[in-house]
């Protein structure tokens, strides 16, 4: 392989990488703003944290809970 041959084929090597990588840049470049599906989907994960929260304070809060028990069982009773 001569000189001339090994230049050749780095630069079309150089040129192949480069073409291969320029999408792969503009998609990069893309991920910095989000979509409306991406908002979309943060606005109900942090609606369904907050039932969660809610859900998870209704179970452990045991004041509440034996009062609810409570005036169930008087219900019953009349």
């Amino acid at each position: 392989m001569t000189f001339w041959t090994a230049a050749v084929l780095i630069v079309l090597i150089c040129a192949i990488a480069s073409v291969f990588r320029k999408p792969r840049r503009d998609l990069d470049s893309a991920e910095g703003v989000p979509s409306q599906r991406e908002t979309e989907l943060q606005r109900e994960l942090t609606e369904l944290r907050e039932r969660v929260r809610v859900l998870e304070r209704i179970a452990t809060d045991d004041t509440q809970g034996r009062r609810l028990s409570d005036q169930i069982e008087r219900l019953r009773e009349d």
